[in-house]
């Protein structure tokens, strides 16, 4: 009876599960491993919410295996040690693995091949970066030919595998998962394969669903117009296929044009992140700096104090403060948010996009090397697909478009609950009487703004134009 070993990074999930389905092909018995490495212990640590998040997932895999008749492995150490003493204990002819494409990941995978017999699956993107080049074999920079030859490169029909009713897996002691903390985002974002399906199908099903208004609600920070399932392709708890299939299938039955488009734009955001995904792999160098490298010349203020009132959303703008207390309390922040609040960090006051690309990375559930990144850049205008250096968010006209009511903004402010909804994005505007009226004094219980946007727009393009 032949054994295989299915090594479980970011792909906590049974359903259309590529390295688990080559290892039931290959063998008769799998053992599901997961390895807590302690080179991404620091990692971790310093973001606990979706240290949280991942541990949960691993939990409700756990439970999700026990139905099958199998269990989940865990096993502390480095994979290029643990792995070949687990195929010593189990007998394991093989080992089984969803490829992942950042550096630390090649670099692991590499050393675990020296060592041991690694099969590497897809899964974590539809298109390996490999295959979607320009006509000359180079990598693409720019999103939009990108996404028309991703979308060419696409089959009518997509291989899906469906979860295995039942797993055969040997007896073999198990690590403890880490002890579970107290996590405020699980009210927000429960973890699981689960969840995660239950979230596409409220996205995707019925007579009209969300996703038909994808392309008008997305931007809207008062209405739930995305799915929210960034967190959970993180972890690989929703495979990127399944999501890709159920775009497609909705592209062949929309009733409409306005329908069509929504599915087409919600399509788009999904190849957005197989771009980065590209990008981190075709140029590493992007990841820890400017894909740009001419503006590594850019002169950042980085004023300490500036930031510490941005991440704690307290700015005195509120479309920006409520997006980043939204971060905070629940460990995402709607896309549209984060476009403003990073043209913000870089552009209103200053400071080195990386400071924000880390702080984000500290805070996310869905936190993505790649996806971090380049969104980050895209905002500051150093990455590839770049928005003009000269492109600058107004925060209050951004509030004012995606947040007319001012609704997101009491959600998360609740000291501005009372501000007339003509000037909740302008509070510092109110007079002494209306700030009387609306139980709020600016300064005290809600600061000025910490900067003037039309001056801080000026020294922008002057910071940008040095450069070039």
């Amino acid at each position: 009876m032949k054994t295989a070993i299915w090594w479980i990074r970011r792909d906590l999930r049974l359903t259309d599960n590529q390295a688990l389905y080559s290892a039931n092909a290959f063998a008769d018995s799998i053992l599901p491993v997961f390895i807590l490495d302690p080179r991404l212990k620091s990692s971790f640590e310093a973001a606990p919410k979706r240290a949280a998040f991942l541990v949960a997932g691993l939990r409700n895999l756990d439970a999700m295996l026990k139905k099958r008749g199998s269990s989940l492995v865990v096993r502390a150490g480095l994979p290029e040690e643990v792995l070949p003493q687990l195929m010593l204990e189990s007998g394991a002819e093989a080992i089984f693995a969803e490829e992942d494409f950042t550096p630390f990941a090649r670099r692991r995978d590499a050393a675990v091949s020296a060592r041991a017999p690694l099969t590497l699956t897809g899964g974590l993107t539809v298109h390996h970066p490999q295959t979607i080049l320009k006509k000359d074999g180079t990598p693409y920079t720019v999103f939009t030919p990108f996404s028309k030859r991703w979308r060419a490169n696409l089959p009518a029909r997509l291989p899906r595998n469906p979860a295995p009713e039942t797993l055969r897996t040997p007896t073999l002691p198990s690590d403890p998962l880490p002890p579970s903390s107290e996590n405020p985002s699980a009210d927000f974002f429960p973890a699981g394969e689960a969840e995660a399906r239950r979230r596409l199908r409220a996205f995707i099903s019925g007579n009209s669903p969300p996703v038909f208004r994808y392309h008008t609600d997305r931007d809207r920070l008062d209405i739930a117009g995305t799915s929210a399932l960034s967190p959970y392709f993180r972890f690989g708890m929703l495979s990127a296929i399944e999501a890709v299939s159920a775009a497609q299938a909705l592209l062949a039955v929309a009733p409409d044009a306005a329908a069509e488009k929504g599915v087409s734009t919600w399509l788009n955001e999904l190849i957005w992140r197989e771009f980065y995904h590209a990008v981190g792999f075709h140029f590493p160098h992007a990841l820890s700096g400017n894909f740009r490298q001419q503006y590594d010349a850019v002169q950042w203020e980085n004023d300490l104090i500036k930031f510490e009132a941005w991440k704690q959303g307290q700015t005195g703008y509120p479309v920006v403060d409520a997006a980043m207390r939204q971060l905070k309390a629940t460990g995402w922040m709607h896309n549209r948010a984060r476009m403003i609040v990073a043209s913000f960090l870089v552009k209103d006051l200053h400071i080195d996009w990386r400071w924000g690309e880390d702080w984000f990375w500290q805070c996310l559930l869905d936190g993505d090397r790649a996806a971090n990144n380049g969104g980050w850049q895209w905002a500051a205008g150093t990455g590839t697909d770049a928005a003009p250096y000269f492109r600058v968010f107004n925060p209050v006209t951004q509030g004012k478009k995606f947040d007319p009511h001012g609704q997101f903004v009491r959600q998360w402010l609740p000291e501005l609950a009372h501000v007339p909804e003509k000037i909740i994005h302008t509070p510092w505007k109110l007079s002494p009487n209306e700030q009387k009226r609306a139980g709020l004094f600016i300064g005290t219980d809600y600061p000025s703004p910490i900067v003037d946007h039309a001056i801080a727009r000026q020294r922008t393009l002057a910071m940008f134009r040095a450069t070039r």
